[in-house]
């Protein structure tokens, strides 16, 4: 008789293989092999991973410094059309795609949407060439908790690898980035480097990608479900970006247990706040209704969970095309016509001002919800550099411009006319009376701008 832990050892692979087939256990001599099927789906798709580099340009330090960046990518199409993060190509400026046999070539970037942190991204193909491989798609809400799944990519910029696991979570919710989205859960490694390569089933399809690794926490990593990504493509494909539409609602679920709050109903969501000024508020929505449907189709969030779908559901309707609400206020049924207007850009442009020596970025109401509190408009201080005039003077990073000496600082242009001014006349008047706003406060900081830290 085999032992207690020689027993559990021979049933082990009967369990792993009725994991993946989907059955009871078959007897011994018919089963499959656990390897043959981690094999079969790697073969299908590996050759279809990249490495992605990108030199980025960007404004962090005050000045702008072009960096590389790496990452992953896998390909969708016989033509070299490639999925990856958007967090991979922000700000590139030259991205380039090493294939499975060693070839490289450059590419252009399509089209991207940093909400739902994706991109899509051409290859420069030789029409002459053969198709190439690319993945095909499965069916992400068909996953379970315990299914197996291997992340492609190339971590730590080790060119391609792949790991195996299973899905831990399949309806995650995390608090700062499911907005539209929940994410697939998995403890199959996502390091720095595999954002944007595919999470794969064992049929070999794709059905998340990469995105999210938590430092030093084992077996947690994060991919966006194929069917958001489903949802957004085409517009990525026909217009380079989401055109996302914005209503003004903060939704809040039946049972929120983070605020420890139960709402007595079994269907709607709540509207938790109403944006001051919004289509929603224009509309008679108010704070604490329930809406129960939208467009006559119900709606209910229990929890979390609950909500990144439904916000994807009212941000992907027509802009300017008006939307009919049930909602419930005190017992009472009404409906209400509320017309969203265009989201629009949800990251200020930037640029950097020499001599001067920090870098502006425009406020945005999406991107930066606490300046935007003070200020609707205007620029704020996104970067220093160190040394540095602005630096030395006692400025600080999100300062928002004011006035730079008579002139009134109510956008990019504002300043950039300000900056070229002040250098204009730098031998006679190397300084200029800055006021900001910092918080609630304003201060007035004197910017001397004789230096030239450039030839430091």
């Amino acid at each position: 008789m085999p032992t207690g832990l020689a027993r559990i050892a021979s049933v082990f692979p009967l369990l792993i293989c009725s994991a993946l087939c989907g059955a009871v256990p078959p007897q011994l001599p018919g089963a499959q092999d656990f390897r043959s099927i981690v094999q079969a789906a790697k073969d299908r798709v590996f050759p279809t991973v990249v490495y992605v580099r990108c030199l980025a340009e960007t404004t962090d330090s005050g000045r702008r410094m072009t960096s590389a960046v790496t990452g992953s990518g896998v390909l969708i199409s016989p033509r070299g059309e490639l999925l990856t993060n958007w967090h991979v190509i922000d700000k590139a400026i030259e991205v380039r795609c090493l294939l499975h046999d060693g070839r490289a070539f450059p590419a252009r970037v399509v089209g991207h949407d940093k909400s739902i942190d994706i991109a899509l991204v051409q290859l420069e193909y030789p029409e002459s060439e053969p198709s190439l491989p690319f993945a095909e798609t499965g069916d992400s809400g068909a996953l379970a908790e315990g299914d197996f799944v291997m992340s492609m990519g190339a971590p730590w910029g080790l060119n391609r690898s792949v790991a195996i696991g299973i899905i831990s979570c399949t309806r995650r919710f995390l608090e700062e980035e499911s907005e539209y989205s929940l994410w697939l859960q998995t403890d199959a490694p996502i390091n720095p480097g595999n954002s944007g390569g595919p999470l794969v089933d064992t049929s070999g399809k794709v059905i998340g990608i990469n995105t999210l690794g938590i430092g030093g926490a084992e077996g947690l990593g994060f991919a966006i479900p194929f069917a958001t990504v489903r949802d957004v493509l085409g517009q990525i494909r026909e217009h380079g970006a989401v055109r996302w539409t914005w209503f003004g609602l903060e939704l809040q679920p039946l049972h929120d247990f983070n605020r420890n709050i139960s709402f007595d109903a079994t269907e709607g969501v709540i509207v938790a706040e109403v944006e001051p000024d919004s289509p929603a508020q224009r509309g008679g929505i108010q704070s604490r209704d329930r809406i129960l449907s939208i467009e006559g189709i119900p709606v209910t969030a229990m929890t979390h969970e609950d909500l990144p779908e439904i916000r994807r559901r009212l941000a992907l309707r027509p802009v300017d095309v008006p939307v009919v609400f049930e909602i419930d206020r005190t017992g009472r049924t009404e409906k209400l016509t509320v017309t969203p207007r265009a989201k629009g850009e949800v990251e200020g442009k930037e640029r950097e001002f020499p001599r001067f020596d920090f870098a502006l970025k425009e406020i945005n109401q999406f991107d930066n919800e606490d300046l935007y509190f003070y200020q609707k408009e205007g620029v704020f201080i996104h970067g220093l550099r160190r040394p540095g005039n602005a630096a030395s003077a006692g400025f600080s990073e999100k300062d928002i411009l004011v006035r730079i000496g008579s002139r009134e600082i109510r956008s990019m242009a504002d300043a950039a006319a300000a900056h070229e001014e002040a250098l204009r006349d730098i031998e006679a008047k190397p300084r200029v009376v800055v006021q900001v706003r910092r918080g609630p406060s304003i201060r007035q900081i004197v910017l001397e701008f004789s230096r030239d830290y450039s030839k430091k």
